[in-house]
């Protein structure tokens, strides 16, 4: 990315985020809007399937984009983006999450979150001071697979704290699965739907194989998509609506 013109409004001083990539215009990380995506640099799980291995593995991080140089792109975009995307990695593993998402409300965007929802002491306080307006949370499987699914382990408590944040947050919300065959059975979504029942939106998300992060998920499969549509019926009995990407 090229340095921008302009100056930062923010007074805001905290540890930089390390963003590995900006997507300039993006039609559908956003539901509904126009925005721009960030991709922050780090991650605290190690699932097979990610796409970003740059993102999340130290041996292969890419450089980082100045903080200050994507404040300066954003502020010249005010007036044709409607919002910015932080996905990653993981970005609530970083200190400096919650104030680089004031200084992007401050410049008047909406501000999604991609999140595994594993830090929800960060999420509160982005909802307390009112920097957060949606948030996308992964939700890997049944409580009992994520440490298998996630090759690391994980406090699955967090992650049930941060389900229950979002359910009384008075923000939009959606959860959403990756799904590889081998690792989710159509019973495992009937645990899913318990997890996160009520909420307004969930994702079937297939799994392509490609670039993936360890490299046996290259010869992983998903559902067909008449499975996939069997699926979507389990997981509509306990959300309001069930989408396939």
């Amino acid at each position: 990315m090229t340095k921008q013109s302009g100056k930062s409004q923010s007074t805001h001083v905290s540890p930089s985020v390390p963003i590995g990539g900006v997507q300039k215009v993006s039609l559908v990380d956003y539901p509904g809007h126009v925005a721009a995506a960030l991709f922050t640099i780090g991650c605290n799980m190690r699932c097979g399937y990610c796409h970003n291995p740059e993102l999340v593995l130290p041996d292969r991080y890419i450089d980082s984009i100045p903080e200050q140089d994507v404040l300066l792109f954003l502020e010249s975009r005010i007036g044709k983006l409607d919002g910015v995307v932080i996905s990653g990695g993981e970005p609530t593993i970083h200190e400096g999450l919650p104030s680089l998402a004031a200084r992007i409300k401050e410049m008047g965007y909406l501000v999604k979150l991609d999140s595994n929802g594993t830090h929800p002491d960060m999420i509160r306080q982005m909802l307390d001071e009112k920097t957060l307006d949606f948030m996308a949370m992964d939700i890997k499987g049944p409580l009992e697979k994520y440490q298998e699914i996630a090759a690391y382990p994980v406090d699955t408590v967090a992650v049930q704290r941060t389900i229950e944040l979002l359910r009384h947050a008075g923000i939009g919300y959606e959860f959403r699965t990756t799904i590889v065959k081998s690792q989710l059975s159509p019973k495992d979504f009937e645990s899913i739907g318990e997890l996160i029942k009520g909420a307004p939106r969930f994702a079937l998300q297939r799994f392509r194989p490609g670039t993936t992060l360890h490299p046996a998920f290259r010869y992983e499969t998903t559902y067909s998509d008449e499975e996939f549509e069997e699926l979507k019926k389990i997981m509509e009995r306990y959300v309001d609506e069930c989408v396939i990407h």
